[in-house]
């Protein structure tokens, strides 16, 4: 049992779309990414996904809306539900999704898709 210190972990982050492992708990990873321009549609069929703003503001696509997001705002996706992070501007996000799910879900992506299980 350690602390994780958010901001230096943010810190060393040097690369937008790839997830780090923060901490695990019950099949559940907290991850760490930061992200800016817009991701790739996909979804997750076997899990539903947690977007936490840490620091910055993006906007996540749905086929029927967006939600717009800021500092401590989160939203919860739907295992299933289609959707798309976009950012004007760096941002960072807490994600919070079963182990092992891939941050492309149904899609690879050669640009896009991320290794899983890389920690901070």
């Amino acid at each position: 049992m350690e602390a994780v210190s958010l901001a230096p972990s943010f810190d060393g982050i040097t690369e937008h779309w790839r997830p780090r492992v923060a901490a695990s708990f019950n099949g559940q990873d907290i991850k760490l990414v930061k992200f800016c321009g817009e991701f790739v549609w996909h979804q997750h069929d076997e899990t539903d996904e947690v977007f936490l703003v840490w620091r910055g503001s993006f906007r996540i696509e749905f086929r029927d809306r967006t939600v717009t997001l800021g500092p401590g705002d989160l939203v919860v996706v739907p295992r299933g539900v289609e959707h798309r992070p976009v950012a004007d501007e760096e941002v960072e996000v807490l994600l919070l999704e079963a182990v092992e799910t891939r941050n492309t879900g149904n899609v690879v992506d050669d640009r896009l898709t991320a290794p899983s299980g890389v920690t901070i």
